[in-house]
């Protein structure tokens, strides 16, 4: 039986062949990809945990670094108390997502802790999400060995302004942090404070001028996690 290749019907079937075909050789490279994307994810992961430390590395050498220097790796609930299981393979962006959707409890909600040792030195890098004026924010801080003193911070955002809230993942934002404190009698009282006017003390950094919402925003993720850590820095000075 011979096609006609001017029918409509030809042109219907051969756009609907093309398009099973296309997106089958889609679906299986997407599929093959996967585990190469999962293990660059993972390794950025590790490359943003050591810099909060201040151990530069690039991506490809950031697990063996993450080996050399994450001696411990801890997942508390909102209460503090150490539970069973993974650590790394806890997601904070996805569990933000979760809570601010209703689709999970903050009981239910886990947070990873990263105990490293640099130079003879202990550092608790605690991960962290929130929500700038477009989309998430998120970061790592590293507290020294006195669970109050920042001894590292970086942040990253997915779609804030350039040149305005997007500068908290520059060097002169997150270099503020370096020396401030966290807690006072037992609460949260680092800020981030209007920014421009050079009113940072210990316990504050200057926000993005310009980009108010998103300094915000990083506050206020750094106030309600860093409020969930400290009631496992209370039990270790008990």
């Amino acid at each position: 039986m011979a096609f006609d290749k001017n029918s409509n019907g030809f042109t219907f079937g051969f756009a609907i062949a093309m398009v099973v075909v296309v997106g089958s050789v889609l679906a299986l490279a997407s599929m093959g990809l996967k585990p190469f994307q999962k293990a660059n994810i993972e390794k950025e992961k590790k490359q943003n945990i050591l810099a909060a430390i201040q151990v530069t590395c690039d991506r490809d050498e950031a697990p063996e670094l993450f080996d050399q220097y994450v001696k411990q790796l801890l997942v508390l609930n909102k209460d503090g108390e150490v539970l069973e299981g993974d650590a790394f393979g806890v997601d904070v962006k996805k569990q933000y997502r979760e809570v601010r959707a209703s689709a999970r409890t903050p009981e239910d909600v886990m947070y990873p802790l990263y105990i490293c040792e640099r130079e003879g030195e202990t550092y608790y890098v605690i991960p962290m999400a929130g929500s700038g004026l477009w989309g998430p924010v998120w970061g790592f801080v590293a507290l020294e060995s006195d669970l109050n003193t920042i001894f590292g911070a970086t942040f990253d955002h997915k779609t804030e302004t350039p040149g305005l809230g997007a500068e908290i993942n520059t060097g002169i934002f997150q270099n503020q942090f370096q020396g401030d404190k966290v807690y006072e009698m037992g609460a949260v009282k680092l800020s981030v404070r209007k920014g421009g006017g050079g009113n940072a003390d210990e316990y504050g950094v200057d926000g993005i001028t310009g980009g108010t919402i998103t300094s915000k925003g990083v506050e206020e993720m750094l106030q309600r996690t860093l409020a969930v850590y400290q009631n496992y820095f209370a039990s270790l000075n008990s």
